[in-house]
């Protein structure tokens, strides 16, 4: 026998327990006023909006509102198998119950839509993880020795000086007057009479009292030192 046709004692429990419960709740809502055919689309109401609520728990196991109405749909089925076990008279069934049973329809096909129209949570895909950025100064300095001679500097010129000085401009000529030229000529004549030497140009210029230009033109002119 094929794996897949082999008998599961845990579908075996599911089908027993799907067709007591199926009956259980077709006679509570027989009994509350669903008769024909409205009696027996009323478990399968039940029984959907449990297997909406469990496959929604599979993917988002975290959505609060998928225990919510698994929760509901349980007490719904428990509550038939429970009741039409001889603690509710059938033939009498309280108001609030008929209430109950007639809005079943319309609240299971809200939890039903609610359940099968939510985003998932679990299964949204993840955020990639944010890549650090490179920083470029973190990379190691790749540094190479280069045995090439480095290149000799080029050489820096000194600034040309000036190969003579500047001209200066000559000091104007003093001119004698004949008279005291004459007068020095006769001093320095009585100096070299007197020594036998010639009179020196800083001792007439002392006896003349004149000052150093003219002094000095005189003693140019005497041939004095």
């Amino acid at each position: 026998m094929p794996r897949s046709l082999r008998p599961d004692a845990v579908l075996v429990q599911a089908v027993i327990a799907g067709a007591l419960s199926f009956a259980h709740l077709h006679d509570l809502a027989e009994a509350a006023g669903q008769s024909g055919w409205k009696g027996w689309v009323y478990p399968i109401s039940v029984d959907l909006l449990m297997v909406a609520a469990w496959r929604r728990l599979r993917t988002a196991r975290r959505d609060r509102s998928a225990w919510v109405w698994f929760v509901i749909a349980l007490v719904a089925s428990l509550g038939a198998n429970i009741a039409t076990a001889g603690l509710l008279d059938l033939h009498d069934v309280p108001a609030w119950l008929r209430i109950l049973v007639a809005g079943w329809p319309a609240l299971a096909f809200l939890g039903g839509t609610l359940l099968v129209h939510a985003p998932d949570k679990d299964t949204a895909p993840a955020k990639p993880p944010t890549q650090p950025v490179d920083n470029p100064t973190a990379h190691a300095v790749d540094v190479r020795r280069d045995d090439a001679p480095a290149p000799a500097p080029a050489p820096v010129s000194a600034p040309e000086l000036p190969t003579a000085p500047p001209d200066v401009p000559a000091a104007p000529a003093v001119t004698v007057p004949a008279a005291l030229l004459d007068h020095a000529r006769k001093i320095a004549e009585s100096h070299r009479a007197a020594t036998g030497t010639p009179m020196p140009a800083d001792v007439l210029s002392a006896r003349l009292g004149l000052p150093g230009p003219t002094a000095d033109a005189i003693a140019a002119e005497l041939q004095l030192t």
